[in-house]
This record gives C-alpha cells, sequence and structure tokens, in this order.
C-alpha cells in the first residue's frame, strides 16, 4: 500500500509564507493525480487543491491565487506552497490520492501572530 507522508506544517503569521510536502513510498505521481485537505478545527474536512498526473491543477476558491500545488516525479513528492497565509488557513493539511483508503497524520498548519 502506498504511503503518503505529510510535512512542513508550522506557526506562520499572517500574510507570511510556508511550504507543505507530501512524500510517497514509491513512483506514483507520474500515474496519479494529488489532492491536498485540510481540517480546521470544529469543521469538516475540506478539498483545497489538486494536480493531475499531466500537471493540470485546481484551487477551492478561498486559496486560489496565494496557493501553488506543484509535483516533482524524481523526488516522489508533491508540494503546496501557501502564500499570503490567513488566520483562517490554520487547519491540519493532508495530502491523498484519489480512491485511496485512509488518510496520513497530517501537519498543523497555525496563522496567527
Amino acid at each position: 500500500q502506498v504511503q503518503l507522508v505529510e510535512s512542513g506544517g508550522g506557526l506562520v503569521q499572517p500574510g507570511g509564507s510556508l511550504r507543505l510536502s507530501c512524500a510517497a513510498s514509491g513512483s506514483i505521481f507520474s500515474r496519479n493525480a494529488v489532492h491536498w485537505y485540510r481540517q480546521a478545527p470544529g469543521k469538516q474536512r475540506e478539498w483545497v487543491a489538486t494536480i493531475t498526473s499531466s500537471s493540470a491543477t485546481t484551487y477551492t476558491a478561498s486559496v486560489k491565487g496565494r496557493f501553488t500545488i506543484s509535483g516533482d516525479n524524481a523526488k516522489n513528492t508533491v508540494y503546496l506552497q501557501m502564500n499570503s497565509v490567513k488566520p483562517e488557513d490554520t487547519a491540519v493539511y493532508y495530502c491523498k490520492i484519489p480512491a485511496t483508503p485512509g488518510w496520513g497524520q497530517g501537519t498543523q498548519v497555525t496563522v496567527s501572530s
């Protein structure tokens, strides 16, 4: 079973930047789309962004223009570059390959001054 490990979270001030990483246990990103999701305290998990195997990208409206999803097949890693972050971006962020079971441990992002 493919394992995905999220990392790169932390505490960042409003308006700052952070880059999240999603590392896979094997060479899968060249054949699969990858989603980023997030879950804020007391809220349902929500979709944030997707990159397809052909590198097409889509974003939820609240992050469009601020976040960028990208992939590095040589490193088996997908990134989420977060710029101009806002307090409402505070959440645990998860990456996921469509139609696969379970979730990773996620990485906590806290936006606060």
